[in-house]
């Protein structure tokens, strides 16, 4: 047998143990166990922070353009001009 086969058959032998062995059950309960007490934490996944952020992004750049519009129509009160949308 040369050494690629032997190494080949070696590793196939070493993930058959590892997917049969405690270690897996261990891992899926600890897993299991962190997930439900990140749960009680009240904590967001990353998917939910960054769409939260993508959405205060555009609601902050919305409250700017109505600031501008806000000041341009004060400054056309206080002024008495004739307001002419940009």
């Amino acid at each position: 047998m040369d050494p690629k086969q032997f190494f080949e058959q070696l590793q196939t032998q070493i993930n058959q143990i590892l997917e049969t062995s405690p270690a897996k059950d261990i891992e899926k309960n600890i897993r299991a166990l962190l997930t439900q007490g990140l749960a009680k934490l009240d904590v967001v996944t990353r998917e939910e922070f960054d769409a939260q952020s993508l959405q205060l992004a555009r609601i902050r750049e919305r409250l700017e353009v109505l600031e501008k519009r806000v000041a341009e129509l004060e400054t056309i009160l206080t002024s008495g001009q004739t307001y002419q949308r940009s």
